[in-house]
């Protein structure tokens, strides 16, 4: 499922866009508060930011794809950061990374739910070794799991 974009976010671009027309190192910015306006950023919006500050897409691209912080396709409403480091590794990640993947019903491959209430992502370090093995749900920090534990925790956010 793919949200539409709607006429109010695209006038919100469109003001966002005036403001930075014409200024150097507005890339960045611009895209930042293009994602918060849309939640992602759809092909359409970097067409229209190319265009509007005369950068050619190949390079909007580039830094979209060179920084983690952008995301092309749709997110969920609630981000799951799942710790694959060494601590987490050694006490049983993978078996509740894939906990988390059969309670959500996502495929390998897959890393958000169709009706964009959780995105998934694996991260090398959450910093909380203690807690292994762990997971992130938006900011608040989730250890001890076992694949059994992760469907109670994320109904909580469901």
């Amino acid at each position: 499922m793919v949200e539409k974009t709607s006429e109010m976010q695209w006038e919100q671009l469109a003001e966002l866009l005036g403001k930075y027309r014409g200024t150097k190192g507005s890339v960045i910015p611009v895209l930042q508060q293009a994602q918060d306006i849309f939640g992602y950023l759809p092909k359409d919006v970097l067409i229209e930011i190319g265009k509007q500050l005369e950068i050619p897409i190949s390079q909007i691209f580039g830094v979209v794809t060179f920084y983690a912080q952008f995301h092309l396709e749709p997110r969920g409403k609630n981000i799951i950061r799942s710790c694959q480091g060494t601590a987490c590794h050694v006490r049983g990640a993978k078996n509740v990374l894939q906990g988390i993947r059969d309670k959500l019903g996502l495929k390998e491959g897959q890393s958000t739910t169709g009706d964009l209430k959780f995105t998934l992502e694996t991260v090398a370090c959450i910093g909380a070794c203690g807690l292994a093995p762990c997971v992130m749900v938006n900011d608040e920090t989730h250890g001890r799991l076992t694949p059994q534990k992760i469907g109670e925790i994320l109904d909580q956010y469901a």
